[in-house]
């Protein structure tokens, strides 16, 4: 019966989280929509590096997973048109964003997730004074 309880536990975060983005991007401007994609990256990349230090490989598969696909989705939002220099230099930090997560993957290491991290903090900073 504990296995079932703490199933239904893990359940219910994952809806009330899902529920509380939902709600966070009902109207929200498209900059506020970019800063909840930063939030959740950043959420994602250190869930993904609790799951590392308690040698839980699929949960941090998972959340490394999410974290790239956040990237993906923060990439394909550059206008390289409109945003010029700036949209090409967050292509590259994003790029290398994204192989320094996939390269602590494989190497089972948590630093290259931790510089990715500070990397992207940095970033979503900027994002929020902007704003």
């Amino acid at each position: 019966m504990m296995f079932g309880t703490a199933t239904a536990y893990g359940g219910a975060g994952a809806r009330y989280r899902t529920i509380d983005v939902s709600s966070r991007l009902e109207g929200a401007s498209p900059h506020r929509l970019v800063g909840i994609l930063f939030d959740e990256l950043l959420r994602a990349i250190e869930a993904g590096q609790a799951a590392a230090r308690r040698g839980d490989r699929g949960k941090r598969a998972e959340r490394e997973a999410r974290a790239l696909s956040i990237l993906h989705g923060l990439e394909a939002s550059l206008d390289f048109q409109k945003g010029g220099e700036i949209a090409a230099s967050l292509f590259s930090i994003y790029r290398e964003a994204r192989r320094l997560i996939t390269l602590g993957s494989r190497e089972n290491r948590i630093e290259p997730a931790e510089q990715a991290r500070a990397m992207l903090a940095e970033i979503a900073g900027a994002w929020d004074s902007i704003g």
